[in-house]
């Protein structure tokens, strides 16, 4: 008798509730589920079902056997699954979500380096700006921007992002050149709809933080809308250092309130709880973690 089999196929008549149904489970007749059951019950000397013609039920040290086996047949899961990630070329397919604009501008040509080399892979690459669940929607990682990472995921922090306030020389000629937090509350703002403080601008300065209730024309939840709505003279937009970073070098938008300093964030790739995460998932984010190390976000 292979115990581990047996182990297994008891388990299974204990979850489902039958010999049949376990049989059809596993995929074998009813007549070797039963076979190795009364196996396993005459090699441990104690009976583990008791049987009816019209059900099965766990005597009380079946049902203490059953737990013990499941935790048995997990480690052993674990174990063999260990020791494939260690041994085992990254394979299969990559389901990702990341932010629209940073996908754009930084994701993509990381993921086409990377399947340059792990060309046993493939990527399937979702780009949008909403929150996304990665257990319900069956994403292997998420790249996300925020302040913090969700405690309920395995986070790796891949980089830091620095924010600006910004806006076209246009715009502040005529509406004037805020010189403190508070005077952005007289001013157009351009407000990205997922900030986590909303509509209340977290700053800080010389006497530390503070907080500017803001208004404006237009809330989004796309950076490069914000980025076409600044750049059209529409107000103060509030918006990551690697979206901005070229048109403020080029003098077509203008940093304010230099002299203050807003909240950081970091980019983390994201992905559900597992002790033992799959090799494709582990390669990727090495990969990013390596590749953004030194970036300048």
């Amino acid at each position: 008798m292979d115990r581990l089999s047996a182990m297994e196929v008891f388990t299974n008549v204990v979850e489902f509730e039958g010999f049949s149904a376990a049989a059809s489970h596993l995929g074998i007749s009813r007549a070797s589920v039963s076979k190795q059951v009364i196996q396993l019950e005459e090699s441990l000397g104690a009976r583990l079902l008791n049987r009816t013609t019209r059900r099965v039920s766990v005597t009380e040290v079946g049902e203490a056997y059953y737990e013990r086996c499941k935790r048995v047949l997990a480690e052993v899961e674990e174990a063999d699954l260990l020791v494939e990630q260690l041994h085992s070329e990254p394979r299969g397919t990559l389901k990702v979500s990341a932010p629209m604009s940073f996908g754009v501008a930084h994701l993509g040509p990381a993921v086409s380096d990377f399947l340059s080399e792990y060309r046993e892979l493939s990527i399937s690459l979702t780009l949008n700006d909403r929150f996304t669940d990665l257990i319900e929607e069956g994403f292997d990682i998420a790249i996300r921007i925020a302040q913090s990472a969700d405690s309920s995921l395995i986070a790796r922090r891949l980089s830091g992002v620095r924010c600006v306030m910004t806006a076209t020389p246009e715009y502040l000629e005529r509406k004037g050149v805020p010189t403190k937090p508070q005077d952005l509350s007289g001013h157009q703002c351009l407000s990205y709809s997922y900030l986590a403080s909303g509509l209340e601008w977290p700053i800080f300065g010389p006497n530390g933080a503070t907080s500017v209730k803001v208004s404006g024309p237009l809330k989004a939840n796309n950076g490069e809308v914000l980025l076409q709505a600044a750049r059209q003279n529409l107000g103060i937009a509030f918006l990551p250092n690697f979206l901005v970073r070229e048109d403020i070098q080029a003098g077509v938008l203008v940093p304010v309130l230099e002299q203050y300093r807003l909240p950081e964030l970091s980019v983390y790739a994201v992905s559900p709880p597992n002790r033992f995460p799959a090799r494709k998932v582990q390669a990727f984010i090495a990969f990013l973690a390596e590749r953004f190390e030194t970036a300048d976000f």
